[in-house]
This record gives C-alpha cells, structure tokens and sequence, in this order.
C-alpha cells in the first residue's frame, strides 16, 4: 500500500518543483496516481551557505529520479550528509538503500530496519548536519513510524503524509491509528502557534500550504465529521468496513474506496474503543 488518499475536501495545486524556501527545494518523482498525487516530493534541505544537504523521502527506486537528486545537491556544490525518512512506505522510502550508494549518506528512520548506519531517529531529536536545525516531531497515525520534520529557520513543516497538500490522508490500519493521528494532528498544530510558529507545509505529496495552521484544522474538523458520518452509518446498519464506505464514501470515486477501507476500520475501532458505537459496533 502507498501513502496518500486523493480524497476530496482540498484545493487543487501543483506539486513543486525546484526551490521553495530558502532552505528547501523539492524533486519530484515519477510516481503520480490516485494515490500518491502528481508523485512523491523529495526535500533536499540545507543551509545557504553549508557544504552538506539532507535528503528527506529519496522516493520510489527509480534511478532516474534518484540521480535527479544527487545532481540537484550537486549544482549547489554540495554533497549529501544525511538521508531522512518520514516512514517506510515504498512511495517515500524504496530508493534510500539506492541513494546512499550513490552518495555515501547514512540513512536515519525511527524503524531501525530502514537505518543504514548507526544512529536512529525520533522525536524531540534535533538534526544539525551542516549546521542545519531541523527539529525531529514524532507523528505517527498515518503509520506507526511517521515522524515529521519542523525547520524553524523556514517557518516550514515537513510532513511526510502526515498532512498532505492536496486531499486527505489514509489511517493505515492495523499499523496507523486514529487516536494517535489525531494527537499528531494537535502536535503539529501547536508548532504553528505563535509570532514564531510554522506557516508553511511542505507535504510528501501535493502543492505546498501556505496556511500550516488552517491545513491542520481543516484535517481535524474533516476527521470530527468523517467520524460523525461513520458513527451514522453503524446507527443505520451499516456493520462492515464495506457497508460503511459505501455509505460514507459514496460520492467518491470507487476507484478510492479500497485505500478509504483502511481509514474506515481505524476509525470504527477508535469509536469501539471509546464506547461510541451503539449497538454491537462490530466491524465482520
């Protein structure tokens, strides 16, 4: 399974390409489909003046994008110091063991079977390769390894999947819970609070948000309804994950319905979880 749910409830938009902050500039892979948009962003970050760049979700193991990258790093005459990862699905994480071929850069993920080499990573860390800050926020809820990147210097948040730029992201059931999103979601908000707070969302996929704060509430008033109109759903008989998408979800294409499966599951054990089901609650 990829990443990312083109679910309506979000503008349209390019993904970017090149620079977009001072700090940050993207690549963008080949990969686009229903699920993973216009394709994956890979973030090379750096400092202005710094010899070393890191390399955020090298992306789908295609060697064409991947040498894409190392040459971006390199017009900068810079090399690659460190690859990060946001988590370890194939869309994000494939072509790391491939990009560290390719330049030598050791390999940081919270799940220590996509670490090449001997640190890992986890919230609260705070990464300075070539002098840069970049402020390691665990996030999971997508996945149970998503962690997202906050770079103060750029007022920007590297999200992974965590929040994307165009539509609405999948909860992974089993391995992605919604309480657990839920509580990523108001961790990240918090980050934009503030004179000094985030403003911008770099995403694993979609155009850039220029509004951090309102992207996140929008994706929490968006999963508040989605529950409502899952908990509806059971109270009108609706008893399989199935029998809810069809429900819910039947203004989306069905194309869709499969991925909107994994969120409708989390969802119906968050609300079991809690009492919130009438009835029996259960999923079949």
């Amino acid at each position: 399974m990829t990443a990312a749910s083109a679910l309506p409830g979000r503008p349209s938009g390019h993904a970017p390409q090149g620079r977009v902050t001072e700090r940050a500039v993207s690549v963008l892979a080949p990969n686009a489909s229903a699920m993973t948009l216009d394709g994956t962003n890979t973030w090379i970050v750096a400092e202005p003046d710094a010899g070393e760049a890191v390399v955020i979700d090298p992306g789908p193991l295609d060697e064409g994008h991947l040498r894409a990258v190392a040459d971006a790093v390199t017009r900068e005459e810079r090399s690659v110091g460190l690859i990060l990862l946001t988590h370890g699905h194939p869309d994000h994480a494939e072509g790391a063991v491939r990009f560290a071929e390719l330049t030598g850069a050791p390999v940081r993920a919270l799940d220590p079977a996509l670490r090449l080499g001997d640190e890992g990573l986890s919230g609260g860390q705070v990464v300075t390769t070539g002098g840069l800050e970049l402020r390691v926020v665990a996030t999971p809820g997508h996945t149970s390894d998503s962690l997202s990147f906050h770079l103060p210097a750029d007022g920007a948040l590297l999200t992974g999947d965590t929040v994307l730029g165009r539509g609405t992201t999948i909860v992974a059931h089993p391995d992605g819970r919604l309480g657990a999103y839920l509580d990523s979601l108001r961790r990240l908000r918090s980050l934009t609070e503030g004179e000094d707070g985030a403003g911008t969302v770099l995403p694993g996929h979609g155009p850039v948000l220029a509004d951090a704060q309102g992207a996140i509430d929008f994706y929490l008033a968006h999963r508040a309804s989605r529950l409502a109109q899952v908990e509806t759903a059971v109270e009108r008989g609706a008893r399989t994950p199935a029998e809810v998408v069809a429900t819910v979800y039947a203004d989306v294409d069905r194309a869709l319905w499969p991925a909107a499966e994994y969120s409708v599951r989390a969802q119906l054990e968050y609300l079991r979880e809690r009492g919130l089901l009438p009835g029996d609650g259960q999923e079949g």
